[in-house]
């Protein structure tokens, strides 16, 4: 199994493909959220969360998702985390295309359409999570609390990220956020996914590193 390294990299190491990469990845990663919304069998928690906010209130899917991620960056200012570019465009991008996508991706007429929905974003989802985490220009703000989390407490990232999903998961559950099958395929497929991916989307810097085995 190929081994990457995903830390960080300068914003001037191979701009003219990380820049690209991130802002490509980041706008399939909107779609995906929304090609998963349209099937209406289930997200991830964090959607769960971002649409049962929407349920209970007037603002936009996209919204809620940029007001969202700024609070998660603002429990970075005590786990002492840095946000960068990709961290930034992490919110904006995925806030302002997630809403286009939405008012353009049709209902689904049937189930078979609907799974197939679900199916189409939750792939897409694990290769835009390697695109843009492959970009190495910052963590998203879910992701830098997750590795945050983990650092000050000791805990695993695995624990943390289970901790995290659960209390959002049910928070939006709650609120009147879609948990079904979806959410549980997500749950399996995502990390096996993205896993799959990354080895052939992850910049590296060729100052040192390789790719192991």
């Amino acid at each position: 199994m190929a081994v990457v390294d995903l830390r960080p990299l300068p914003v001037n190491r191979h701009p003219a493909r990380r820049i690209p990469q991130l802002l490509v990845g980041l706008v399939l990663y909107a779609t995906s959220m929304a090609m998963q919304i349209r099937g209406a069998l289930g997200i991830n928690p964090w959607d769960v969360l971002h649409e049962g906010i929407t349920e209970q209130t007037p603002l936009s899917f996209g919204s809620v998702t940029a007001i969202t991620g700024v609070l998660v960056l603002l429990l970075w200012i005590p786990l002492r985390q840095r946000p960068g570019i990709g961290t930034v465009a992490n919110v904006v991008v995925i806030a302002l295309v997630v809403d286009a996508a939405l008012a353009v991706i049709p209902e689904p007429a049937g189930l078979p359409a609907r799974i197939a929905l679900l199916v189409g974003g939750v792939v897409l989802n694990g290769v835009a999570t390697a695109a843009y985490v492959g970009a190495r220009l910052g963590p998203g703000p879910r992701d830098g609390l997750m590795t945050g989390l983990a650092g000050r407490t000791g805990w695993s990232v695995r624990l943390v990220r289970t901790c995290i999903e659960a209390t959002v998961l049910f928070a939006g559950w709650l609120l009147g956020g879609t948990v079904g099958v979806g959410t549980v395929f997500y749950a399996l497929a995502i990390g096996p996914l993205t896993q799959a991916f990354l080895p052939l989307l992850t910049v590296r810097d060729g100052r040192g590193e390789r790719e192991g085995s």
